[in-house]
């Protein structure tokens, strides 16, 4: 076959042939040292409409077949996320559907699932702090209704009506209060979501810290871990050395996970990260090899990802879904590169082609060849000729 002409991105093209071999895929079981959440994302049908702006229309069984190629690797699964495009495309009643049957799917087989409990279905121009809880009280109750781990998403209503820490700190000790199992907080940075700026009621995220870690030592029963996104290791190590024994610090840094999940002399993060659903193969892998102690090949698997990870997390980051998907599709998860909203069309040529050849680096191509073959034909549509 011959080498791929892959866009540079400055008007010229440059040869690709995939170096490493195949990923291995096969079936691994959870890790046993850490507690890791892949966030998933979701499969538009083709032949049905999915613009933007319009209800989502999924192509189920893709959906749900990548949800299981994610416990099949040993990873649990965190569904109707932001990798999910919850309020990127994602409407919601096809989120409370999405909870809906993942939660049957992990039931079936008794597999991890955290589940987005979230306000995305009210406007923020006409919220106020009651129904801010009301609309977080009914996605928790279905969240519970699914047997799945609530994770308290970040509120894009909350953060436009509350006017100071006090009004957070009101909305998330009632939601707490009404939990009827360990939850997981969420903590969004504005890098992946502007309209978060200033979340739990602070300009600086740095700030935010101390007052976070009192809200979770004030309800410790009720909260299972935060995950917190704010792309910045130094803030989450802060964190963590905050919190109460037994309450975890969830990664979401798609960053600096290798670092901050091997964790340091006083503690580590587990992980809650979109990365790992483009990872998966490689990322359990690390972290057997973490279970067994063998730190270096536990690096070797995972540093290599990295650059993967930055470029798709890369500024426009609220973009990364189109990423994740695009590796989905790379890697036979779904017959076509389509998303709901057609948020395909969030990142241009030449970045897809580097992500190509990052993951080829990376060593996450389940299969090189049907790579290159689903990547000659996205070119050629594209008018780039062989």
């Amino acid at each position: 076959m011959s080498p791929l002409l892959l866009p540079e991105g400055d008007g010229t093209l440059a040869p690709f042939t995939p170096a490493g071999p195949a990923a291995d895929a096969s079936p691994l079981p959870p890790a046993r040292t850490r507690t890791a959440y892949a966030a998933a994302h979701v499969v538009a049908d083709p032949l049905l409409p999915n613009a933007p702006g319009a209800p989502a229309r999924l192509d189920w069984d893709a959906t749900l077949a990548f949800r299981h190629h994610l416990w099949d690797q040993g990873l649990g699964v965190a569904d109707a996320m932001d990798t999910a495009q919850r309020g990127m495309g994602l409407d919601p009643d096809t989120v409370a559907e999405l909870i809906r049957r993942s939660g049957a799917e992990a039931a079936a087989r008794g597999a991890a699932l955290a589940c987005g409990v979230g306000t995305d279905g009210l406007e923020p121009s006409h919220a106020d702090l009651e129904s801010v809880i009301t609309a977080y009280g009914d996605q928790l109750d279905l969240v519970h209704k699914a047997r799945a781990v609530p994770v308290l998403m970040a509120s894009r209503a909350l953060a436009a009506v509350a006017t100071g820490p006090a009004d957070y700190t009101r909305v998330y000790s009632t939601l707490l209060d009404r939990a009827q199992g360990p939850v997981i907080l969420h903590w969004l940075g504005a890098v992946f979501d502007p309209a978060l700026d200033g979340y739990w009621g602070f300009p600086d995220p740095a700030d935010a810290i101390e007052p976070v870690a009192a809200l979770i030592a004030d309800h410790a029963d009720r909260v299972d871990g935060i995950k917190v996104s704010l792309l910045d290791a130094g803030l989450e190590v802060r964190l963590r050395r905050l919190l109460p024994p037994g309450v975890r610090l969830y990664t979401g840094d798609d960053f600096h996970y290798p670092d901050l999940i091997e964790g340091d002399d006083h503690g580590h993060s587990h992980a809650l990260l979109g990365v790992f659903a483009a990872i998966a193969p490689a990322a359990a892998r690390a972290l057997a090899a973490l279970d067994a102690g063998d730190t270096d090949r536990y690096r070797a698997l995972l540093e290599p990802t990295v650059p993967l990870a930055r470029h798709l997390f890369g500024a426009p980051t609220p973009h990364y879904k189109t990423g994740i998907a695009f590796l989905a599709w790379l890697n036979g998860h779904q017959h076509g590169f389509h998303m709901v909203g057609g948020m395909q069309s969030a990142r241009d040529l030449p970045h897809l082609a580097r992500t190509l050849r990052l993951a080829d680096t990376a060593g996450v191509l389940t299969d090189p060849d049907l790579a290159v073959e689903r990547m000659r034909a996205l070119l050629h549509v594209a008018g780039v000729h062989q």
